[in-house]
């Protein structure tokens, strides 16, 4: 078995910082309440980078020079340098380096896992569901899962992908530029830190269709709400602490992570919600999987048979999961869908028949049969209501 549903690799690189911004995150520890740092004046790219002297100083203590950073240190990832704990996140704009070139040759990892008899599970596990195929999410996805798209980041192996989405948030009602993905989207678990270079794409390829039919389409197709690159992270300390995706790691029960988010360019004050045309209330109550008559999960796989353009999706009952009793039981649907679905939302309807997120794509088999997703409960429910405070007095 695949333990996690790894997200998508290409070897890539690019060159200047135009923004930063550094960052507290993580629901909990020191940072926790920390408020948001300055950015560079001018979002759009050219402004001279503002940084609290203090920041400057603590980056220091870890050998990260800002200058050097933004004309390539980025790409360092030596152990000592890869941050990793509250207050340690950094995530540069720079303008233009998801150009649609770069976007295309994001591809799917060479990945030697094998499928894995689960039979020894502790806890609460239901019998494995029968495989549902991924179906194509009508288009155009503006108006058919507006907020929905792809996530875009660099990693130790290259650029990389998964799926996320935009989330509700309470202290900014219509307007909020928080987004909900999956921890190893973000973070390398125990063996390192927060990937970089993170932006994410509501909406990708809007009206969908194959990679060879997007590469003849207009690039405002593959970004019809904007590019918005992550300015805060969080995801949970058991994931920092022990997640990783390899086989035998059994941090998947808190595979989730938040996201506060700022457009690359202007969007003449609009939201990212606004931007994208809708986001979706996270509910950290949900009923118990045996009530819950149907589960849809979507995403943008790209291992074969996708190719990562058009966004899929699996509706089935959902089933328990467990692969440890100390540690929460998961939702697992039958579904097909691969790589790059990571991160991917997991709705139910609310009592008002619209999507209400309840969990996320985490893992599973290959080949491809079944995905799991965590169960937000407690900890899920810090980590947003943290980075929803953190952010109440600004956007």
């Amino acid at each position: 078995m695949r333990p996690i549903r790894r997200p998508v690799l290409a070897a890539a690189a690019l060159s200047a910082v135009l923004a930063m911004t550094v960052t507290a995150c993580g629901p909990e520890g020191a940072h926790a309440d920390a408020n948001p740092s300055q950015s560079a004046a001018d979002s759009t790219g050219g402004g001279e980078i503002k940084i609290p002297q203090d920041l400057q100083d603590k980056l220091k203590e870890h050998g990260i020079d800002l200058d050097k950073w933004k004309n390539g240190e980025w790409k360092n990832w030596d152990k000592d340098k890869w941050l990793r704990e509250a207050g340690q996140f950094i995530n540069p704009i720079i303008k233009n380096f998801w150009d649609p070139d770069k976007i295309d040759k994001v591809k799917p990892p060479k990945d030697p896992s094998k499928p894995e008899d689960i039979s020894e599970d502790q806890g609460k596990t239901d019998p494995e569901p029968a495989a549902v195929p991924a179906q194509p999410v009508k288009t155009p996805y503006t108006s058919t899962a507006p907020g929905v798209g792809l996530l875009l980041f660099s990693t130790p192996e290259g650029e990389s992908r998964c799926s996320a989405t935009v989330v509700k948030d309470p202290a900014h009602p219509g307007k909020s530029n928080l987004v909900w993905t999956a921890a190893h989207c973000v973070h390398a678990g125990k063996n390192g830190g927060w990937y970089r270079n993170m932006m994410f794409v509501p909406n990708f390829n809007k009206t969908g269709g194959s990679a060879a039919e997007l590469k003849n389409k207009p690039f405002e197709e593959r970004v019809p709400s904007g590019k918005w690159w992550a300015d805060d992270m969080a995801t949970s300390q058991e994931w920092i602490k022990d997640g990783g995706a390899v086989p035998g790691v059994p941090m998947a029960p808190y595979d989730f992570a938040l996201m506060h988010v700022k457009p690359e360019t202007g969007t003449g004050g609009k939201s990212l919600e606004e931007m994208a045309g809708g986001a979706y209330e996270v509910d950290f109550n949900a009923p118990a999987m045996a009530k819950i008559p149907s589960l849809t999960a979507q995403g943008y796989p790209a291992e074969a048979p996708f190719d990562g353009a058009a966004q899929q999706q699996c509706t089935d009952k959902p089933t328990r999961l467990s692969r440890d009793a100390k540690m929460p039981t998961m939702y697992r649907i039958g579904c097909t869908m691969t790589g790059g679905s990571s991160g991917g939302p997991w709705f139910i309807k609310g009592t008002d028949g619209k999507p209400v997120l309840v969990s996320n794509m985490s893992m599973g088999p290959r080949p491809a049969s079944w995905s799991a997703g965590p169960h937000l409960g407690p900890e899920a429910k810090a980590m947003f209501d943290n980075m929803s405070k953190k952010w109440a007095s600004k956007q």
